[in-house]
């Protein structure tokens, strides 16, 4: 990862901070071309996504291992976040420590990596001329990482130093970290990307091996290719570094879908960190590969994208401010989803903020929305897919993410079109219909947050 980037999302929501000003057009906003994608399967079973982009001469390589923190064992955790600091900076067999990133430096290039809770992903961007050397130095460590004992030490020591560095940056760490275990209730999915200070120094360099052997092999990746480049060159060039690695197994998943029980569920703890009173509320949702789901996308946007979204106008609007801070969007890990509101407000507002949210809530379910708030949701979206796929680098990481997503429901890249017409046809009765399914009461997980 990047030394100035944390590289992760641990435990937080799907959605970003969503309160920079969003501006909707007044036009509509065009959905992505797939035009110049294309995608095949190597011997070894490794999937590879070309997607020519000649707008300018740089290409980015990036390489997705279905290896993330819902892959760990109890008593094991960290250990997806940990391989990941391996990966950037231990070498391998044919590249010295750090070289894979002074390499990439030399050739005036960009990298980083992020390791999410269903998956890690590595990435780089370098001028078109260097695409050989990218794809090398990413075929090079996906089979022969150098995992000795020294570096494995030092690995361990920077992640338990990463993690104090957290806990002391972020007030709210611990008390997310709690509520995403009363929320998923189960290991895989509940337990912090980070792992415990406990795991972390019981993990031995046979764990990572064991995760890296079983994982990291192409079987369970997905490369892709991203910018300005040759079809038929890039080919070769995948075929040379790629096609000669051992496919390994696919690793057998233990994660099966399940339906969330649907009961109420509140807490409260105190936490020293926490900076201000706060609560957490989150609803369990269909998983990811139901028709529910594109009604719900479509719902995010209504609900916390941008300042005028209902949300943040409710409780982030000048003259009736009551929320410090507000945050939230679908958490999505694998198979399995919620949605998360978070609010941090003054002792006396706290209860207030909770209920302007079910207020909010019960509004939706008991009007349709009127046509100009539907559309501008819809523009919302078409936006945020141009937004996502802004640059090489973006359509690398996103063409990796939407393969996995479309493999949950047993469809592929060329369904992309589809899944984002899903959403664009939304009604309002079909948001109404949602809302009350799933935005109940019953349905719901609460965590309150008090200053110690």
């Amino acid at each position: 990862m990047n030394p100035g980037k944390a590289g992760i999302r641990a435990g937080a929501t799907a959605a970003a901070v969503l309160f920079s000003a969003t501006l909707v057009a007044q036009t509509p906003v065009a959905l992505p071309s797939l035009s110049g994608v294309s995608h095949y399967t190597l011997r070894n079973g490794l999937t590879v996504i070309l997607h020519e982009k000649q707008d300018l001469p740089v290409v980015s390589v990036a390489v997705g291992y279905n290896a993330g923190s819902i892959h760990e064992v109890e008593g094991k955790s960290g250990i997806a976040y940990l391989l990941e600091n391996l990966m950037m900076f231990a070498g391998s067999a044919n590249v010295d420590s750090f070289r894979h990133i002074s390499d990439i430096d030399r050739v005036g290039g960009t990298w980083n990596a992020e390791t999410l809770e269903d998956q890690t992903l590595y990435f780089q961007t370098v001028p078109s001329n260097h695409l050989a050397l990218a794809l090398w130095l990413e075929s090079d460590r996906m089979r022969t990482l150098d995992l000795s004992v020294e570096k494995f030490e030092r690995a361990r020591s920077n992640l338990l130093e990463d993690l104090q560095r957290r806990k002391a940056s972020e007030p709210y760490l611990n008390s997310l970290q709690a509520f995403d275990g009363y929320i998923y209730s189960d290991f895989p999915y509940g337990h912090s990307l980070l792992g415990t200070e406990e795991d972390i120094r019981n993990l031995t360099r046979a764990d990572i091996k064991a995760f890296y052997d079983a994982r990291y092999v192409p079987q369970n990746a997905v490369l892709c290719v991203s910018g300005k480049f040759e079809r038929n060159t890039a080919r070769e060039l995948i075929a040379r570094y790629f096609e000669t690695l051992p496919g390994g197994k696919a690793p057998a998943s233990n994660l099966e879908p399940r339906l969330f029980s649907r009961e109420k569920f509140s807490r409260s703890m105190a936490d020293p960190a926490a900076s201000a009173p706060a609560v957490f509320l989150g609803f369990r949702l269909a998983p990811p590969e139901s028709p529910d789901f594109p009604i719900l996308t479509l719902l995010d946007f209504v609900l916390m994208r941008g300042r005028s979204a209902r949300l943040p106008r409710r409780l982030l609007n000048r003259e009736a401010k009551i929320a410090y801070q507000l945050s939230g969007g679908i958490d999505r890990r694998f198979n399995q989803a919620v949605y998360k509101i978070l609010m941090t407000a003054s002792p006396s507002q706290i209860q207030a903020c909770q209920e302007a949210v079910f207020s909010e809530l019960e509004k939706i379910k008991g009007a349709f929305l009127k046509e100009a708030e539907l559309a501008k949701a819809k523009t919302l979206y078409r936006q945020d897919l141009f937004r996502r796929t802004a640059t090489a680098q973006d359509w690398a990481i996103f063409l990796i993410q939407s393969f996995w997503t479309l493999q949950t429901a047993r469809r592929t890249l060329d369904d992309l079109p589809d899944e984002w017409d899903k959403v664009l046809r939304v009604t309002a009765s079909d948001l109404v219909g949602i809302a009350a399914r799933y935005f109940t009461v019953d349905n719901c997980v609460v965590l309150n947050v008090q200053m110690r």
